[in-house]
């Protein structure tokens, strides 16, 4: 085959490709797509920073959160819509490895923020007495840097092993790049990027989970103690964020192992399939979720509205 990373320096997205009969259709519904989710994300973003009552923490992570909404949205569709309208499929190498920065950082930091977010909630209903110094803005906003130095690095480090690899192939099955579908058209020795990428995700994906499992059935078992009202209240607060989380988690850990756990033979259409269902939902569950769930965000966002 022939050794794209010498030859050519362009990659062919075949989910791309898949989409061409219908185009301009799925390029419309992606722009709406785009601006909806990029609207309400903003529109809770500014709600959070510029009204004072808002100023704590579960709202500082909400916030970071539909940040990180924008961020992954304006990493894939733009470049998607483009290719569609302009019937283009093809993308750099360092196109490609740009966008793998970007999605896979997005995904990370979804993952991390939830998991803050969880152990906010669970000091919030655990200790309510002692939250307010547990749990400052100030701490909110250094766990948020820490977070994203620390996914930035790694990301980092995974995407520059992946762009040390010759490649064999040009073809990649899916609508945007990734490490995983370069490695799978790596024709050298791939066991560095490999395990360190397997090793990596496992550690996200199993310390995530237990700390978010952890802090949930605390946070419940505290609140079958607490009064009806205040258990309505945490209820409310603990099943969105269980929801969102749930619904990340499932699309995100399918997405990532497809390949890893031999779903590599799937067939392209199943590909793309897959990638723009994961998609879809990363970016467009958390802002309509969390604007019509959290009655505190959505009264002021309708009070913004109205003004």
């Amino acid at each position: 085959m022939e050794n794209v990373s010498k030859t050519n320096d362009n990659l062919v997205l075949l989910g791309i490709v898949e989409m061409a009969n219908l185009r301009y259709l799925y390029a419309t519904l992606a722009i709406i797509i785009y601006i909806s989710t990029m609207m309400l994300s903003s529109m809770i973003v500014y709600t959070v920073w510029s009204d004072e009552t808002l100023h704590e923490p579960m709202y500082i992570f909400i916030g970071n959160l539909m940040v990180n909404v924008m961020f992954g949205n304006s990493s894939v569709v733009p470049k998607m819509v483009t290719d569609l309208f302009f019937g283009m499929s093809t993308i750099s190498l360092p196109g490609c490895l740009i966008q793998a920065f970007c999605y896979q950082s997005f995904t990370a930091l979804e993952c991390y923020t939830f998991t803050a977010m969880a152990y906010d909630r669970f000091l919030a209903v655990g200790h309510p007495l002692r939250y307010p110094i547990l749990m400052t803005n100030r701490k909110a906003f250094q766990i948020l840097s820490v977070i994203l130095i620390y996914v930035f690095l790694s990301i980092g480090i995974i995407v520059v092993l992946a762009s040390r690899l010759s490649l064999c192939g040009m073809y990649i099955n899916n609508i945007y790049c990734e490490t995983m579908s370069l490695l799978r058209l790596a024709c050298g020795d791939t066991t560095v990027s490999n395990i360190f990428g397997m090793v990596w995700t496992m550690a996200l994906v199993v310390t995530c989970m237990l700390v978010v499992i952890y802090c949930y059935i605390r946070t419940f078992l505290v609140c079958l103690k607490v009064s009806a009202e205040a258990y309505q209240k945490a209820i409310h607060t603990l099943v969105t964020h269980i929801v969102t989380f749930c619904t990340f988690m499932a699309v995100a850990l399918f997405v990532s192992f497809r390949y890893r756990l031999g779903f590599g033979s799937l067939s392209t259409v199943a590909h793309v399939a897959i990638s723009i269902t994961g998609f879809i939902v990363s970016i467009t569950v958390n802002p309509v979720i969390y604007g019509i769930r959290m009655e505190a965000l959505r009264n002021k966002m309708i009070l913004n509205l109205q003004k």
